[in-house]
């Protein structure tokens, strides 16, 4: 099963990164959200982990376009990110996220 990453903390990204590779999963990992928009287009994907907040563009922004599109509106969506507002938790399932993870102060507890 092959899943697209994007995620921008690199200490976070790769332990994510070793965590599925682990578990039998094939991981692309990308750091902007951009870039991860193109691959979805042209690539297959199981699923996708996506941080709201990246570099080049909103979360939020990717998971609108990924939902209102045919080719990907089916695809499963964790969101993993700092944010933990409530509101911001309901919008993302609003707009069709699967899961929301908030993502820990630390990165062993994680």
């Amino acid at each position: 099963m092959r899943i697209l990453l994007v995620e921008d903390d690199m200490m976070l990204g790769d332990g994510m990164v070793d965590a599925l590779r682990s578990s039998g999963y094939t991981v692309d990992w990308l750091q902007q959200g951009m870039p991860a928009l193109s691959a979805l287009k042209s690539e297959e994907f199981a699923a996708l982990v996506l941080d709201l907040n990246l570099p080049d563009m909103s979360g939020i922004d990717i998971l609108q376009k990924i939902k209102t599109n045919a080719h990907t509106k089916r695809l499963p969506v964790v969101i993993l990110t700092t944010t933990d507002d409530e509101r911001e938790i309901q919008r993302c399932y609003d707009l069709g996220a699967n899961v929301y993870i908030t993502k820990p102060d630390e990165y062993e507890s994680f």
